[in-house]
């Protein structure tokens, strides 16, 4: 218990951290520590959740090197899997066989486990971004689609409406002249603020840069963009990420799109 309590402390101070550059500076240190800690603890489901989480947050939010993004993703990858895996062994066996045998294993998942679930689902979603130049890792995002979906339906606000978050972006990828259907992105991306009350400021920055760039919308670009600016940017266990989505709208902003 009290392992978990630090990995718990760990991962609150890295989330609630308003200056990246420290983050970047000393988050290397808390994920070597966690290593450690899961290396005693290789069964703790608790810890392997809390690592998978922070390995996955550096990755995606703070470092920028492909390859570095990869390793690390691939980490916290890793570190979900043996959580789920070591309690759903039958789903984790079909992750790689067709689309539908793997949907129907997905039954047994027991809703208290929806933390372990999220986790073996972002984690996935991670790996795969790192690797968008990669056709066998972006043909599982049909499989990591199904799983935010299993989440939504259980708790479609779960984590500050993270799941509809990450099914507003994989949902905006084509547009309608190219057979996609990005008006289902823009409900997730919708309800992702929703659920956060507005407070998760990268669900606004997604929407700007996925949604309203594919439909060429700068009025609700802008709009969006601005209002995270304008935004505070202090929120338990989103202040770091909202640090960042204040920098990235900036620099969306410069950027000449339109």
């Amino acid at each position: 218990m009290a392992t978990e309590r630090l990995a718990g402390n760990l991962a609150s101070a890295m989330l609630n951290q308003d200056d990246p550059d420290t983050v970047r500076a000393g988050a290397p240190a808390y994920l070597l520590l966690l290593d450690g800690l899961i290396r005693q603890n290789p069964d703790d489901r608790a810890l392997l959740v809390a690592g998978s989480r922070l390995y996955g947050a550096f990755a995606t939010g703070l470092i920028t090197e492909p390859k570095r993004v990869k390793r690390l993703t691939q980490r916290s990858r890793e570190y979900a899997q043996t959580a789920f895996c070591a309690r759903y062994a039958t789903i984790c066996e079909e992750a790689s066989a067709p689309f539908d045998r793997f949907a129907e294993t997905l039954d047994q998942i027991d809703p208290d486990d929806l933390p372990l679930l999220y986790a073996y689902a972002t984690s996935w979603a991670g790996w795969i971004a790192a690797r968008h130049d990669d056709w066998s890792a972006l043909a599982d995002l049909p499989k990591v689609e199904r799983l935010l979906e299993r989440i939504i339906a259980q708790d479609p606000g779960y984590d500050h409406g993270r799941a509809q978050l990450y099914l507003g972006v994989m949902r905006s990828q084509l547009p309608p002249a190219l057979g996609g259907k990005p008006e289902t992105g823009r409900t997730h991306f919708e309800l992702a603020i929703t659920y956060s009350k507005g407070r998760d400021l990268i669900a606004k920055v997604e929407y700007a840069q996925h949604y309203a760039r594919l439909m060429f919308d700068q009025p609700l670009h802008d709009r969006l963009l601005h209002e995270v600016l304008a935004a505070p940017a202090q929120e338990p266990d989103l202040t770091l990420s909202n640090i960042l989505a204040k920098q990235q709208a900036e620099r969306l902003l410069k950027d000449e799109y339109f």
